[in-house]
């Protein structure tokens, strides 16, 4: 028997507005990186379209289909305008990337493991229905990889 996420944890297609007037979308994630040029890296083999040259830059962002915008900034051009920052330590979550079938999650895991990238996770068939796996890109975020099992 598998065990299935309850409806209280899947996300509803329309929400209310945060006030009257006022209804906030998210749009952007923004993650603060000490290696542009790896990250660049990293993020390009798992297929999202960065502009060439943005690993030479302290800001690279790719906007997704929908909209959505991914960035990366140097932690050094943070400290510039943030003088007191200091990267936090420990997890802060993760990114997931949705592939088509369980054996893509595998086909990724293997090709980005073999690149030299850290596997945290190999790929495995979790309870709630997935092919699922776990990467560490080269700053230590964890990266998800995940596709439906089939029905049984």
């Amino acid at each position: 028997m598998r065990a299935t996420v309850s409806d209280s944890f899947k996300t509803s297609p329309w929400r209310r507005p945060y006030r009257e007037g006022m209804n906030p979308a998210l749009n952007y994630i923004g993650i603060i990186v000490t290696d542009m040029p790896a990250t660049v890296g990293f993020y390009r083999r798992l297929g999202l379209d960065f502009p060439a040259g943005a690993e030479t830059e302290p800001h690279a962002e790719v906007t997704l289909a929908g909209g959505f915008r991914v960035a990366f900034d140097a932690a050094d051009m943070v400290q510039g305008f943030l003088p007191g920052y200091r990267p936090a330590s420990g997890s802060w979550g993760s990114l997931g990337f949705e592939c088509a079938t369980p054996a893509e999650v595998d086909r990724v895991y293997t090709d980005m493991t073999g690149a030299g990238y850290h596997g945290e996770k190999e790929p495995w068939d979790a309870f709630w229905g997935q092919r699922y796996a776990v990467l560490h890109d080269p700053n230590g975020h964890g990266v998800d990889l995940f596709a439906a099992l089939p029905q049984s």
